[in-house]
């Protein structure tokens, strides 16, 4: 089995070190000869890469090769895998994002409504320097992106290079929720075979199976129904946010049981319930600066000191192991199954053929090979076009430098949806992303 040659971009995240953690539990499927850092952000990046250095030296003896750079030829020259994970603005730009559309009564969420746009509006810029700068020294690399808001991400990323087919653009949430099926059946994720169909953040599994075939749906359903449904994943088990945005699985299931709901659509259902929960002063953005920052921060300077991992609390989680296990089947042609976004043409027939969706596909060598969804009922039908109207219309605009299509995609968002607050909100976004947005013409 060949050994690979990985970069992850943006190894400065403090998800970086369960990601490598990840690398260690999935060694023996997903074989490195190297590991590779680069971020533009040096002191952030060198604090994770040193700490790394010590988990590395103690649990992964046989990797031949760590380093970590600001420079892009450094980074990038003869990688097999580039893993991106790049954040435009850091952390205090995502709080931004989150406390502009609160402060109008609207949904405040890092990849969703208002606070999703503007941060997609920062990382398209990015997103298409890193494609075009692996490429120039890796031609043939797989770039597996995680970048949020992967949907603005992707839809962006299909236009700028329509004929690269080994971009592949992946959301580890559906993962995440499936982690939690898995617990209720008593079972493992792996052991899992979902039906699902929709957008990045915004769709549905309609059935979920065992590899023996045999269907499960029924019995998640009722054990969500009768005691509730929790997070699993180690980076969100104890979180209370994450704990509220399970249970409210619940409520959407009650509401609409055809299927089992991305976590994420309580943002598009119960918007007005979403805005009452938050406060402006502590956003998701502030509990992350101050919980998961800090303590990885901590954890760094703890492996750093003692120059060991024996007092550290290290966890692998699925994020990484479900970027892994994709990008296994991808080098060694295992075909086996995920849910990823690609390209409609025909997968949801009654859907646009340009829309970037998120559907099951068996991961080759030659890329991936998805499942026809088929025709969706009228009611899916129509929150997904609404919601990919609006990033489509995101990417227009970003291409085209047009307020005006700024404020049709915020006006046709269900977090929004009311003109005048819309024009608004777009406003005071204007205001504070004057360094990463392209400056907007009104017509």
């Amino acid at each position: 089995m060949k050994k690979q040659n990985l970069v992850v971009v943006g190894g400065g995240s403090t998800y970086t070190l369960g990601m490598v953690m990840s690398l260690i539990e999935e060694k023996e499927n997903f074989p490195l000869k190297s590991i590779t850092f680069y971020d533009t952000n040096a002191e952030r990046q060198e604090k994770i890469a040193k700490a790394t250095e010590v988990i590395l030296k103690e649990k992964y003896p046989e990797l031949e090769s760590f380093n970590y750079t600001t420079n892009r030829k450094k980074a990038f020259s003869d990688v097999d895998f580039a893993f991106v994970q790049i954040r435009t603005g850091g952390l205090q730009m995502r709080e931004k994002d989150e406390q502009i559309p609160l402060r109008h009564g609207a949904v405040g969420q890092e990849t969703c409504g208002p606070g999703g746009m503007a941060y997609g509006l920062r990382s398209i810029k990015d997103m298409i320097e890193v494609v075009n700068d692996v490429r120039e020294y890796a031609p043939d690399a797989w770039i597996l992106n995680y970048t949020n808001p992967a949907a603005i991400v992707a839809e962006a990323l299909r236009r700028e290079f329509p004929k690269d087919d080994k971009i592949l653009n992946i959301c580890d949430m559906p993962a995440a929720i499936m982690v939690s099926y898995a617990k209720i059946l008593g079972k493992e994720i792996w052991d899992l075979v979902p039906e699902y169909f929709g957008l990045n953040h915004f769709g549905w599994f309609t059935d979920i199976y065992d590899k023996e075939g045999n269907k499960l749906t029924d019995d998640i359903k009722n054990a969500i129904k009768d005691n509730g449904f929790l997070p699993e994943d180690s980076e969100i088990i104890n979180d209370p946010s994450w704990i509220k945005t399970f249970k409210q699985v619940e409520t959407m299931l009650n509401d609409f049981p055809d299927y089992l709901p991305n976590t994420y659509l309580q943002y598009y259902l119960y918007p007005s319930q979403m805005v009452e929960k938050e406060d402006v002063e502590n956003t998701r953005a502030r509990q992350v600066i101050n919980g998961r920052e800090k303590r990885v921060h901590d954890q760094c300077e703890t492996l750093i000191r003692d120059n060991s991992t024996e007092h550290a609390d290290l966890e692998v989680d699925i994020h990484g192991c479900y970027m892994i296990r994709v990008a296994a089947s991808l080098a060694y042609n295992n075909g086996d199954t995920f849910i990823v976004i690609v390209e409609n043409n025909g997968i949801i027939s009654n859907l646009q053929d340009d829309a970037m969706v998120e559907v099951p596909a068996s991961l080759t060598a030659r890329g991936p090979k998805p499942f026809a969804v088929g025709s969706i009922p009228t009611f899916q039908k129509g929150l997904i076009e609404g919601q990919l109207a609006f990033e489509k219309l995101v990417v227009d605009a970003w291409y085209e430098k047009d307020y005006n299509k700024l404020l049709q995609a915020l006006t046709l968002n269900r977090t929004v949806v009311d003109a005048p607050r819309a024009r608004a909100i777009l406003d005071d976004l204007i205001k504070e992303n004057k360094e990463f947005w392209p400056e907007l013409a009104k017509k």
